[in-house]
């Protein structure tokens, strides 16, 4: 069971265009038996998180820029429900993103704004490995010219792009797979 991430815009045009898409996500990672990390935040991580739920997913695991539940629910105003267990780190976003990111094994990028472009950056400072799933507009629509702008990728970097959120985990985990080779045993 890998540890997948699903990034993407909270609010914005890509929230409303992207959430059937994040849902599909959420239920292509429950589906292929990996545990789901959010941000613990609402817009297309969250519709991810309750699409992972209804599909029979075994654990929902947030990661929250607050220091308390309290906190969580009442100055940030972010969900609690499709989580099993939800971190509360203290690291408000900027840290919260980079404790995410580096504690997933791969991320699901979805549409997204300057928040998702920051956790674009931190999988590659990372070599985390990242599939952009498209069709919810945002930095994900943009991120091959961001790409080619910034120079390029470190050797190695996994960095994929698909239409079908089933197709996209299945690519992921196949990558995982080959990275992992003999310590695949550790995620059973």
């Amino acid at each position: 069971m890998y540890q997948i991430c699903v990034s993407g815009a909270a609010k914005g045009d890509s929230v409303e265009e992207g959430k059937e898409l994040a849902r599909a996500a959420g239920a292509a990672i429950a589906q292929a038996g990996h545990a789901l990390m959010t941000g613990a935040t609402v817009g297309l991580p969250n519709y991810a998180a309750e699409g992972y739920k209804a599909a029979g997913g075994k654990m929902s695991f947030g990661i929250s820029p607050a220091s308390s539940k309290v906190e969580h629910v009442r100055k940030y105003r972010l969900p609690t429900e499709a989580y099993d267990v939800i971190l509360y780190s203290g690291l408000h976003y900027v840290g919260r993103d980079s404790l995410l990111i580096t504690s997933s094994d791969a991320v699901v990028s979805i549409g997204g704004r300057l928040g998702t472009l920051h956790e674009f950056t931190i999988s590659m400072e990372s070599d985390t490995p990242i599939g952009f799933l498209q069709g919810a507009g945002g930095i994900s629509s943009q991120i091959e010219s961001i790409m080619e702008a910034a120079g390029p990728v470190r050797p190695g970097a996994i960095v994929l792009f698909e239409n079908d959120p089933y197709e996209l985990v299945k690519n992921l985990t196949k990558a995982l797979d080959r990275e992992l080779g003999p310590l695949k045993s550790l995620y059973a």
